[in-house]
């Protein structure tokens, strides 16, 4: 890669002269002076152009040992690190060395000790050069890791030290003669630019009888991959993963090999493509020293360093296991590792199970864990389960789960078992397993009895005793202090196997009894209202979807779910809304909640009318009006089969929402914004805007036109299916479409269209036939032809029917809004009149206390209209009496009774206030009217005047 033009300077004879010329000898110039101490001068970097020329001269290369002598000098002036402008020169000569040492073996420790200077930052002389030379460090690096084929092993050895100490150590000092180390993050982007990575794994396969250099090797590779994605990449692109593994079970008594191996692995799978890393390790070769290595391991290791190594090796192999192609069931890996699975529960006389002792430390206990994870990614691949079957894994992890109580193996003089903190975290484990493996072995499953296990482990948890759970682990939280975590997972589990619904299963199950167990759990959390965190949810959840599971179209089970069951249902549906927005899960508890009245309701008269009874429909409809978009789906489809019961219809047009809302025109409100949703086109008023797609969405247009075959349904007939138009038409054919209460003109807009969905529908699927024919260049014949457009004209005629109905109803609305307005107008106006007149009438009293013209004006005026109130004939043998009062000065009419107009009388009671029909008083300091005691002072004034 480096190049440099040799020169020789050669100085001219000076002997004497002669005929003959004298022979010419090469002068070697001293490239070092020795000065005295005293006289000592800072050290200068050594002229390393000068050093490649004696080198690469042909004239000098017989001179070998002034070679090493100048490279033992350039060593020894440069111990504190190589220049950034030198590494040119530097690795041309360590090039060289590197040739020359085939032949010559003294050159080797010359390139060592060059190497062991290459272990320090490089200096630079100006902040700038780390820039200017990153090319530079970069090609010397990748000459460092070409180096690897030197076959002297020390010389593989320090590069290898070299490049652990570059990429890792951080060995800055003050500087010195203004030079300046290259910072540790400069360092590591170029090490990663080299490539050397790549070179160090290609360099594996050179060392076959070198352990030493392997090791470091290993090592390097290990420094190099435990933070750097880069690094991880160019080994895998070298097929690091495979190679490093084929490696890992040589010879070596320290046992770094496998150690440095499994580290390396275990950074690739954590920094890499795990992908890659385990499609690399799934062939045959690697799974063989795998398990190789792991049965050392595990049979011959005893120290807790041999446990550790042991459990990282089984993790690797877990994910060699995600990848499908992995042959661990053909390698015969699986079997063993199976079996190791169900060790110590079940005794075998396998001979691996016969060797094997297990000292349960925490080692150990990590061990059963990862074996046990292990079973969840086999049972991925279907022929691992025969070996389940085999090696009798469901009764392994029945015997884990059974409760802690009914735990009675003898326990023989100094024989060790788990702890009860890991047992209780094994049966947490393998509840969880269960879960997963169980569905898969049905026979095995219904041999154990395992639902009578489950069903006494749940009673168990519901028992009060001293046992007290302590949380540890993954599994176990939320369940410290009592028995929630074991609760949970055996709900869980029972609610895996109810979901196949396998007749045999759940039969089984109803027979001992889970409806009315499952039931007096809900009903547990609700009288110790432990229903507020994440696990007590999640428990309530998966019990509901177990009644679901076991009730559904089953007569019999529906009956049993009966009263208790609808009171839980009640109760779980009067949950506020705004727990739905929590996190806590209460979003999955209501939905199973509604597909609990869906199963165990619904279909069932006896329990149906209790539910009715106890507002069950109000209830739905409530939160109908309240939920988000995505639970009105189930909540629709739950109160359309509800409708069945013609009781229901009526609690529905009984129902009152938020601001006196009927149900009618809640389903309206939800067709508008399902169309809004959909891009439906509508004009403002809400009316069909294309009468040839009155209800096609905007998905379905844009969407491009293809030939779907017969059995798959088409664009038009999904969207049915796939929103909440189909559902609120088939309500509104159970409610009706006429004497609807509670609408708005814009809610009788929606209503028709809402009335035609059917139509427009049959109308939408026969136009997509025509535009597939057309697509497909079928020509339909002519009787089917017309038929085509017979349909698609009348589909446009409803439309137009529809579009004119709606327009009248606008019509209507207008002529209504006109009138309502000509009534407000003209009670406005008799206001108005009416404070006129009253202002009149006020004026003319006020006229009449100014004014005496006036005031007798109004005496004749009372005087002509008493007069003309009298009868005119008078009958003979009556004595008339005049009723008139001469001298009287007063306009009004009067009696003996005078009335005050001051205080109300609704603060003083009335004439009859000291009586018992006294009127009822306001209260100085306000609310209702109350009868007021009178005073001892009222009591002596009964001739008190009356106020009004």
């Amino acid at each position: 890669m480096f190049s440099a033009a040799a020169r020789v300077a050669a100085k001219p004879p000076t002997g004497p002269k002669s005929g003959k010329a004298a022979p010419h000898f090469p002068s070697i110039h001293q490239l070092f002076t020795h000065t005295a101490p005293e006289l000592a001068e800072p050290a200068r970097p050594p002229d390393l152009s000068r050093v490649v020329r004696l080198l690469e001269d042909p004239v000098s290369s017989s001179l070998r040992d002034r070679h090493i002598s100048v490279l033992k000098k350039v060593a020894k002036r440069c111990q504190s690190g190589f220049l950034l402008r030198d590494l040119v020169h530097v690795f041309m000569i360590l090039n060289v060395c590197a040739e020359r040492a085939k032949e010559h073996p003294e050159y080797a420790s010359i390139l060592c000790d060059l190497l062991h200077i290459c272990r320090l930052p490089f200096l630079k002389e100006k902040a700038s050069d780390e820039v200017n030379y990153a090319s530079v460090v970069t090609d010397s690096l990748s000459q460092m890791g070409y180096l690897m084929r030197v076959s002297d092993s020390k010389v593989r050895e320090q590069i290898c030290t070299s490049i652990i100490s570059l990429y890792s150590t951080d060995k800055s000092k003050p500087c010195e003669d203004g030079l300046c180390p290259a910072s540790l993050g400069y360092r590591q982007e170029l090490v990663e630019r080299s490539g050397v990575a790549e070179t160090l794994v290609m360099a594996l396969g050179l060392m076959e009888n070198q352990l030493p250099a392997k090791l470091q090797v290993l090592r390097a590779l290990q420094v190099l991959s435990s933070s750097s994605a880069v690094n991880c990449g160019l080994m895998l692109k070298a097929e690091g993963a495979q190679k490093v593994c084929f490696h890992m079970n040589e010879p070596d008594q320290s046992g770094q090999v496998l150690f440095r191996s499994s580290e390396i692995l275990w950074n690739l799978l954590e920094n890499g493509s795990r992908e890659e890393v385990t499609s690399q390790l799934s062939n045959m070769d690697c799974i063989m020293v795998l398990k190789e290595a792991f049965l050392h391991q595990l049979l011959n290791g005893y120290r807790h360093y041999d446990q550790q190594l042991r459990n990282d090796l089984l993790v690797i192999i877990t994910l060699i296991a995600e990848n499908p192609s992995a042959p661990l069931i053909e390698s015969g890996f699986a079997k063993q590792l199976i079996l190791f699975v169900t060790f110590p529960e079940l005794k075998s006389h396998n001979p691996l199970i016969r060797n094997l002792k297990l000292s349960f430390t925490s080692e150990d206990f990590e061990m059963k864990k990862l074996l046990l994870n292990l079973l969840v990614v086999l049972s991925r691949d279907l022929s691992a389960v025969q070996l389940f079957k085999e090696s009798r894994v469901m009764l392994a992890l029945m015997l884990l789960v059974r409760p802690s109580s009914s735990d009675k193996r003898p326990s023989g003089k100094g024989r060790r078992s788990w702890t009860s903190v890991q047992q209780e975290e094994l049966q947490l484990h393998a509840l969880a397993t269960l879960a997963t493996v169980a569905p898969l072995m049905l026979d095995e499953y219904l041999s154990c009895q395992a639902n009578t296990c489950l069903l006494m482990l749940l009673e168990w948890c519901t028992q009060q005793d001293s046992y007290f759970g302590q949380g540890h682990g993954f599994h176990g939280a939320g369940g410290q202090g009592g028995k929630k975590a074991q609760m949970r997972y055996c709900v869980r589990l029972l609610r895996s196997m109810v979901s196949l619904s396998n007749s045999l299963i759940n039969q089984d199950l109803c027979d001992q009894g889970a409806l009315s167990q499952l039931l007096g759990l809900l009903r547990h959390f609700q009288e110790r209202e432990e229903g507020g965190d994440a696990v007590c949810v999640e428990i309530q959840t998966d019990v509901l979807l177990t009644l679901s599971a076991l009730c559904e179209e089953d007569m019999h089970r529906k009956e049993l779910f009966g009263a208790e069951g609808v009171e839980m249902v009640i109760h779980y549906l009067k949950m506020n809304p705004a727990q739905l927005y929590s996190g806590l899960g209460h979003n999955r508890l209501f939905l199973s909640t509604v597909d609990c009245v869906w199963s165990c309701i619904v279909g069932c008269y006896t329990t149906e009318d209790l539910f009715l009874e106890k507002e069950g429909a109000f209830l739905l409809l409530d939160f109908l009006q309240l939920s988000p978009r995505s639970m009105k789906s189930v909540l629709l489809g739950t109160l359309l089969e509800l409708c069945d019961n013609h009781k229901t219809l009526v609690h529905v047009e009984a129902w009152r929402g938020e601001k006196d809302l009927t149900a009618p025109a809640l389903l309206l409100q939800l067709w508008r914004q399902e169309e809004a949703e959909l891009g439906v086109k509508r004009d403002q008023q809400g009316r069909i805007a294309d009468v040839k797609k009155p209800i096609l969405s905007r998905y379905q247009e844009e969407e491009p036109l293809v030939s779907v075959a017969a059995n798959r349904p088409s664009a038009a007939v999904m969207d049915v299916s796939e929103n909440l138009r189909s559902k609120i038409y088939c309500l509104f054919c159970r409610i009706g479409f006429e004497d609807l209460r509670g609408l708005t003109a814009e809610d009788y807009i929606t209503l028709s269209i809402v009335s035609r969905y059917l139509d427009f529908k049959t109308g939408e699927v026969w136009s997509e036939v025509s535009a597939e024919l057309e697509l497909e260049g079928v020509r339909p014949i002519t009787p089917d032809a017309e038929a085509l457009s017979t349909i698609a004209q009348t589909s446009e005629d409803t439309a137009r029917h529809v579009c004119s109905l709606q327009q009248s109803i606008l019509d209507q609305q207008k002529q209504e809004d006109l009138e309502e307005e000509k009534l407000a107008y003209k009670e406005i106006s008799l206001n108005r009149k009416q404070q006129e007149l009253t202002a009149k009438s006020w004026q003319h009293h006020v006229a009449k206390t100014s004014d005496y013209k006036i005031l007798r004006e109004s005496k004749l005026l009372q005087e002509r209209s008493i007069e003309s109130s009298r009868p005119r004939e008078k009958s003979d043998g009556f004595i008339f009496h005049s009723t008139h009062i001469p001298g009287l000065q007063t306009t009004n009419f009067f009696s003996r009774v005078l009335t005050i107009e001051s205080t109300p009388a609704a603060l003083t009671g009335g004439p009859l206030a000291n009586t018992d029909l006294a009127l009822e008083r306001v209260p100085i300091e306000g609310g209702a009217l109350r009868k007021v005691a009178p005073s001892n002072a009222e009591l002596e004034l009964p001739n008190t005047v009356t106020v009004k």
